[in-house]
């Protein structure tokens, strides 16, 4: 039980490190200079999912593999929602089309590289948590 709520607390925080660094970004004026239009905000409704969601994708690091290659495992693991991000949300839930390229021609690349962020300080929670 321990380890699935560490896991899930991990997922937290990973998901927590997206949505600042998602944030910052924007606020920089990063993603529009890419020609992106996602909208990050640090207020509770959009905030609040994408913590929750964290935590639950985060449940799949107990799965017992890559034990000792934490960062591995957190790249890995961080393909699985940037997939469902990119192959569903994007174009069933917001309307922004395959890989979401509605907001932008880049945005699968910002897509990978915030759900790389997660995995990586999901994984390192979870590693210095022991």
């Amino acid at each position: 039980m321990k380890k699935i709520l560490v896991c899930f607390a991990a997922g937290c925080l990973g998901a927590l490190a997206y949505s600042l660094v998602a944030w910052q970004a924007r606020a920089l004026g990063i993603t529009r200079w890419a020609g992106v239009l996602m909208a990050p905000s640090l207020k509770a409704g959009w905030l609040y999912p994408k913590i929750v969601q964290g935590g639950l994708w985060g449940l799949l690091f107990v799965l017992p593999f890559l034990k000792s290659r934490f960062f591995l495992k957190g790249t890995l693991l961080s393909l699985l929602p940037t997939a469902f991000e990119l192959l569903y949300v994007f174009p069933h839930k917001t309307g922004s089309g395959l890989f979401g390229v509605g907001l932008g021609i880049w945005t699968p690349a910002f897509v990978l590289l915030y759900n790389w962020l997660w995995g990586v300080v999901t994984a390192m929670t979870i590693r210095f948590s022991k």
